[in-house]
């Protein structure tokens, strides 16, 4: 027999697969790139013609917003209304109720009262956050349960309050906290915690700088803690048995604070509320208000979180659950260890959306008299009337906060993600 010979075209590599039954290498047929189109000048040119029409969109929109700036500025001009932002630096006269700074509304400006309100709007939205995601966890667990009342428990939580507008559950709940008894019969927890219709009152400690050294210490055996539990991993993987990592973790997390507040010689000195006259003295104080708020967002979004972690859970295969029980796991080690772990990345990208909408959802607090950076900044604008610079406030915080969330969020997607190889 003779072999055929087999003639080789070098810009039909189709043609030498289908006679030579082979792929064709690029380096032995000589494949080249299309080389690219140059821009032509002509309207028949798809290039120039996506050139042109992007070019006339930009110049659009700069021709509008020019046109809107000038528009404002001369009516605001013929208005003798002053614009720009020097007044953030003359003095509020605003009182606010709930300020986790010092704050004098006869001597501090309008500046401090707005970053009062941006702090009380971050810190019902971090708190509210928290809250919903241990709610709406748990209760998403739940609907999942073999316990057949459980789980129809927790579907009535969800599909109640999924279809009760936020509004109405935030006002439900500041009307329950305002029925209230009054201070004199509130409900009381030994002298630790009193509730009434004024809010919440509890001991807490006068501040002293140990206090400060022993919550760094604290910050550092978790940091610490950390730490060890890389090291703990790696050491398992190297040799097969992982060093105890809980007894050292605690040591370091309670221990060392300890140690550094017995070192500044163990100063404990409480503030205990006391009863005058027909409030409270003294002691740590949450507002009706701030209360029910915390209340209505993380209940209202915990029914959003339980079912995305429903949806994560049952999207990991049975087969995970079942090759876990052979091996003689629990079900609270599977859920814990091999189920939620990859549930994750299904459960990561719609929990962003909730916490953003629990952070924007804070912005009803005026409705029931909580001072966030929307109530503080419309008497602010109000009082002084510039309301462009007052909503255009508003507006860059709420910005700067979720764009903050969702950098985040998007980097611990990206973290737990899984890689291909």
């Amino acid at each position: 027999m003779h072999a055929r010979r087999i003639k080789v075209r070098h810009d039909d590599k189709g043609a030498f697969e289908a006679m030579s039954g082979a792929t064709a290498d690029p380096r032995l047929i000589g494949a080249r790139a299309a080389p690219r189109k140059a821009l032509r000048l002509s309207w028949s040119d798809p290039i120039f013609r996506a050139i042109f029409w992007q070019v006339v969109i930009v110049g659009i929109i700069v021709l509008i917003a020019w046109y809107l700036i000038g528009n404002t500025s001369r009516n605001l001009a013929a208005r003798h209304i002053a614009t720009g932002f020097a007044f953030l630096g003359r003095v509020a006269g605003i009182p606010i109720g709930e300020s986790p700074i010092a704050y004098n509304p006869a001597v501090d400006t309008y500046g401090t009262a707005l970053i009062i309100g941006i702090l009380n709007t971050l810190r019902l939205a971090a708190v509210g956050i928290v809250l919903a995601t241990i709610l709406g966890t748990l209760i998403g667990i739940g609907r999942l349960s073999s316990n057949w009342l459980l789980a129809r428990l927790t579907a009535f939580y969800v599909e109640t309050l999924r279809d009760i507008p936020v509004l109405l559950q935030l006002f439900f709940w500041y009307s329950v906290l305002q029925a209230m008894p009054p201070p004199r019969q509130s409900w009381h927890v030994g002298q630790l915690l009193y509730l009434s219709n004024r809010g919440a009152r509890f001991a807490e400690l006068d501040w002293d700088p140990a206090y400060t050294w022993t919550l760094g210490g604290l910050m550092l055996g978790v940091v610490l803690t950390f730490a060890w539990s890389r090291i703990a991993r790696q050491r398992q993987d190297a040799t097969g048995r992982r060093p105890p990592v809980w007894p050292v973790g605690l040591c370091l997390m309670i221990g060392l604070p300890l140690a550094i507040w017995a070192l500044f010689g163990a100063p404990f000195r409480p503030d205990i509320p006391v009863l005058h006259g027909f409030n409270f003295q003294g002691g740590g104080t949450i507002s009706p208000e701030y209360f029910a708020l915390l209340l209505g967002l993380s209940i209202y979004t915990a029914a959003y979180i339980a079912e995305i972690v429903r949806s994560g859970i049952q999207s990991v295969p049975l087969g995970q659950w079942e090759a876990a029980g052979a091996l003689g796991l629990r079900r609270g080690n599977i859920l814990r260890r091999i189920v939620l772990p990859q549930a994750l990345r299904v459960i990561i990208p719609p929990m962003t959306s909730q916490y953003l909408n629990i952070t924007k959802n804070s912005s009803l607090a005026v409705a029931i008299g909580f001072q966030d950076i929307v109530s503080i900044a419309y008497t602010t604008l109000n009082q002084t009337g510039q309301a462009i610079e007052g909503v255009a406030i508003i507006m860059a915080v709420y910005l700067t906060i979720s764009l903050s969330i969702s950098l985040f969020m998007n980097w611990y997607n990206a973290r737990i993600a899984l890689v291909e190889r």
